[in-house]
């Protein structure tokens, strides 16, 4: 009863506050040129069969942090393109950055790329396996111009790992997963420093001119469409840096949210409020450009929201990081004017995975036999209703991260070993095992004081050496009731689904630190440091060294 009253309250407040701003209203903020209405007449240009794809990546935003889902933060152009598209009420991502980046890229499910553990970091020789073709290689090959606008996070420790070289017409943006939204300086740890904007392969430092990132890239996205022929087909892959920590934005934006005491809570909504203008106004352009009746965009946040720094996922469990609902299922919606049912709600189960065959499929491609995708095609799904044919997700195996001491093959019976962290969804159960991580849900209270309260949190204790949880995720989602000790029958075929994966998994791509990653040895500058030459000429010397000691060991001999 408590949770359907504060449900309805935040439905109340939702429903107070939506009607503050016009749709086409004239705005300048976040990259937008003023008097540019969004029912400006398109420019001339008759489109093609093959539709222009926008697919916008936002970073860390919370389930709640979008008004029609009850949030205080204003989203008016979230809200009406969704709204007017098809809302993915049942979308799944992963719970960080790089791992949902590299399914969105690929298809794949980490497993099958070697990025089951954590992130990419800076310092690591690593990035996503050259061997993986991608969404944008595919697209190219049936005419598509690709270009990539905001933040990468798939590697660049070799050339071959750029954004440029995986596929992109064009990058501008940032390589690693955070930085200063104004300088675009990163510190990965104290003295390992160094600039992170990058023009195609070097870096743009022209642009060190001090603005917003979000408003630096919402430009560079109308100086593409603005260039760029409507006639021929064009993937744009926005990724906004947006509303990852640190927490700022232009002061402005703090406008509506001086009431919020929670210092981060009201810096979040005010990077998220110009996050929403700066769509509007990307959607104003395909407009003026002549894209948008022929145009399929996409939006979807890369993973849960952040409470210490200002994301909420109420009412859902759990935050960023783990693999409860609050770290795994996302806000996502399509809006196109080539949807047949517009103004949807879509229940369907759908992943970030499908993108990969859904969007090739869109744009008249073909998938090779020999890629075995874990995607599928959910096009019908979205736009005329149908049901899905992904029936399962593997939310992740990582056999790095072990942090269940009690866990064991005995309490996965035999099958598992559940000290592993990893989770499934099949049809309605979902089953976690390991450690999942952070667990609280974090309700609305929890940010109206001036700083981190966990007192309003709730919190569900249980014994230490439990390492097994099972829900229904239709029934229950938000993981309130676990039905592990009552199905024992459903956690053993689960089980046995989470062995089945396994058996097919890569092995994990996780090296440690590179000291020549330091930007220090690269001109202040995070980038490809790793030189094939070098490897060569090591080989070459170590080769030339055994010789030599063979050589001397002979005369010794003699």
């Amino acid at each position: 009863r408590m949770v359907a009253a504060v449900l309805a309250g935040l439905s109340l407040l939702s429903l107070l506050t939506c009607g503050y701003l016009a749709w086409g209203s004239r705005r300048s903020g976040a990259g937008g040129a003023p008097g540019n209405p969004l029912g400006e007449e398109p420019a001339a240009g008759a489109p093609g069969s093959q539709p222009h794809i926008i697919f916008i990546l936002a970073d860390d935003q919370g389930f709640r942090d979008v008004g029609y889902h009850g949030s205080e933060i204003r989203t008016p152009t979230l809200d009406k393109l969704a709204a007017e598209g098809v809302k993915l009420e049942n979308y799944y991502v992963q719970p960080m950055c790089t791992p949902s980046r590299s399914q969105l890229i690929t298809g794949k499910y980490q497993i099958h790329t070697g990025l089951q553990h954590s992130i990419i970091r800076p310092t690591q020789p690593n990035c996503l396996p050259l061997d993986n073709v991608t969404l944008p290689q595919k697209l190219k090959e049936v005419g598509y111009s690709t270009h990539m606008v905001g933040k990468w996070h798939l590697g660049f420790y070799r050339r071959e790992c750029m954004p440029t070289q995986r596929g992109f017409d064009s990058f501008f943006g940032s390589l690693l997963g955070s930085g200063d939204y104004y300088t675009h300086f990163k510190c990965d740890s104290p003295g390992i420093c160094g600039y992170d904007l990058y023009e195609n392969d070097n870096a743009a430092w022209d642009h060190d001119n001090g603005i917003y990132s979000t408003q630096m890239y919402t430009q560079k996205v109308q100086q593409i469409l603005a260039s760029h022929n409507p006639r021929k087909p064009i993937f744009l892959y926005i990724a906004y840096q947006a509303v990852h920590s640190p927490l700022q934005a232009p002061g402005r934006y703090f406008e509506h949210y001086r009431s919020i005491n929670n210092i981060n809570r009201r810096r979040y909504a005010a990077m998220l409020a110009c996050l929403d203008e700066a769509i509007n106004n990307v959607t104003v352009a395909l407009r003026k450009y002549g894209y948008y009746e022929n145009s399929i965009i996409i939006y979807s946040s890369d993973n849960g929201g952040q409470p210490m720094a200002g994301g909420s996922n109420w009412p859902l469990r759990g935050s960023k990081g783990t693999y409860w609902e609050g770290g795994i299922r996302a806000v996502g919606f399509v809006h196109s004017p080539l949807l047949k049912n517009k103004g949807s709600v879509c229940k369907e189960l759908v992943h970030i995975t499908d993108w990969f065959p859904t969007l090739i499929t869109l744009a008249e491609g073909q998938i090779d036999e020999d890629i075995q995708l874990d995607g599928y095609d959910v096009w019908e799904t979205i736009s005329e209703g149908r049901r899905s044919p992904r029936v399962d997700i593997l939310h992740n195996i990582d056999p790095i991260y072990t942090k269940a001491k009690n866990g064991s093959w005995a309490a996965g019976y035999g099958i598992w070993n559940t000290a592993i962290q990893s989770a499934i969804r099949v049809n309605h159960w979902k089953l976690l095992t390991g450690n999942p991580g952070y667990s609280d849900w974090v309700p609305p209270q929890a940010f109206s004081n001036t700083g981190p309260n966990r007192w309003h949190n709730e919190r569900v204790s249980w014994s230490a050496g439990k390492t097994v949880w099972l829900f229904n995720i239709t029934a229950d989602p938000y993981e309130r009731v676990d039905l592990s000790a009552r199905h024992p029958d459903v956690v053993k075929q689960l089980l046995r689904r989470l062995s089945q994966f396994n058996k097919t998994a890569v092995p994990v791509r996780y090296p440690p630190k590179d000291p020549r990653s330091n930007p220090k040895l690269n001109g202040g500058v995070w980038g490809p440091w790793f030189k094939e030459d070098e490897k060569k000429k090591k080989s070459d010397k170590s080769k030339g060294g055994n010789k030599q000691k063979k050589n001397k060991n002979k005369k010794k001999a003699n």
